[in-house]
């Protein structure tokens, strides 16, 4: 980064922990977008030309104190993607992960612990919610670019039990503005971006709440689900503000727990009777990008999040319209988030997501079942992780009461404000 852009000032000592630094910012482009070209093919997805997908899923229990180490989990999860993948460990050849503030285990550790060959491909991403599917999509490239044939990708963490999001400060520097404008928390920051929303578009407590009872009735069949308590309306609205808009339940479930897939080369997978599920296209973008996870500084508009300005791009590369998705499982670590991924991939118009989930829409017989395991705000926060792994479960007919009458496409997205990344999977015959 340019020293131009971010110095660092005389209170920045070394070794103070108090959190008081002095960043001065010099004003910058603000129309910046980084993304990523992930597109893998263009041919009719049930030709030979599909090379990357999605052949395996473990997951572990989730829960608020698991008393197991994160190595533990995530060496579990791995172990039971691999063999629902039908491999063998040794077959392996590549590995990436990703973690937020140290609350992982490297990659090197897990392949250790599985007894893994040699590695072709490794990554260790510190990075947020934003990475699921970003870690998917950049595992089928490895895999389409013939560097590796079979990549786990893993999340893991002890997130209720052990390190907690808004306890450490963000490394970029975003901290100590947010503190001194007493942001102290990241239900704040991300309430800031629910408050402007509802501002632009007239939506309203109901809204957030028609989120929540939504997702509620999903995790109340799911017997993985951390919140699993039935909640109408009225009981969401009974509840206090924590920060306004949100209240508890409108914030994501903190759990300890972890989730693994298997990205292959569609060449190298025995044959099986279960569908496979192939990665059609995807998107990774940073839409006017700051400091760090808690920095929206040079954001202009809070009412959108990045999936307007990345659902152009995906659309394009993935040959499809958003009539053409079967399922939608989307990042809702809060619920003003979800209705703004709603709108931006274009499932619905502007302000409009509370009307089209309140209609049944997003219910399991509506026409864009959405969340189908009671996303993060009920079943648990893997950061996201556990949201592709729905989908494959819902591709492949595995998802017993919750299953979607024949969905054969589906769209994932990780990430609510500037940053954020998406897939569209697919079903092959």
């Amino acid at each position: 980064m340019s020293t131009s852009l971010l110095t660092q000032g005389a209170d920045a000592r070394a070794g103070d922990h108090s959190h008081h630094y002095v960043y001065p910012i010099t004003p910058v482009n603000c129309s910046v977008e980084l993304s990523a070209d992930l597109r893998f093919t263009t041919d009719a997805m049930n030709s030979r030309s599909v090379t990357a997908v999605i052949s395996g899923y473990g997951m572990t229990e989730m829960s608020h104190n698991s008393g197991r180490t994160v190595l533990d989990q995530a060496a579990e999860a791995c172990q039971q993607a691999i063999d629902n993948a039908g491999l063998q460990a040794t077959e392996v050849d590549g590995m990436s992960s990703f973690s937020l503030y140290h609350d992982s285990v490297p990659c090197s550790a897990v392949a250790a612990t599985l007894g893994l060959g040699d590695l072709n491909y490794l990554m260790d991403a510190d990075i947020g919610g934003q990475a699921a599917a970003h870690m998917v999509l950049t595992a089928a490239a490895i895999v389409q670019a013939g560097v590796a044939d079979h990549v786990v990708v893993f999340r893991a963490l002890n997130g209720r039990s052990g390190v907690r999001i808004g306890r450490e400060p963000d490394t970029g520097g975003s901290t100590a503005f947010r503190y001194a404008a007493g942001l102290l928390s990241y239900p704040q920051v991300i309430a800031t971006w629910a408050q402007r929303y509802m501002i632009e578009t007239g939506a309203d407590e109901q809204d957030l709440g028609a989120a929540v009872v939504a997702q509620r009735q999903y995790a109340m069949r799911n017997p993985r689900a951390v919140r699993r308590k039935p909640l109408n309306l009225e009981d969401y609205l009974s509840q206090p503000f924590i920060t306004t808009p949100f209240r508890a339940a409108d914030c994501a479930i903190e759990i300890d727990g972890a989730a693994a897939l298997v990205v292959s080369n569609r060449a190298k997978v025995s044959s099986s009777t279960r569908p496979m599920v192939a990665v059609r296209a995807g998107v990774w973008l940073s839409h006017q990008a700051d400091l760090d996870l808690g920095g929206s500084y040079l954001a202009t508009d809070y009412s959108r999040s990045f999936a307007s300005h990345a659902a152009p791009t995906l659309w394009e590369r993935a040959g499809m319209a958003p009539s053409d998705i079967d399922i939608a499982e989307l990042y809702d670590c809060f619920s003003g988030l979800l209705l703004m991924n709603l709108e931006g991939f274009g499932f619905c118009g502007r302000g409009e997501a509370g009307a089209f989930i309140r209609s049944g829409e997003t219910g399991l017989r509506g026409s864009l079942p959405t969340n189908t395991h009671g996303g993060l705000l009920s079943e648990g926060y893997l950061h996201g992780m556990n949201t592709v792994v729905e989908a494959v479960r819902q591709l492949q007919q595995r998802a017993g009461d919750l299953q979607v009458d024949e969905p054969t496409t589906a769209l994932v997205c990780s990430g609510g404000r500037v940053a954020g990344s998406a897939v569209v999977l697919e079903r092959l015959s």
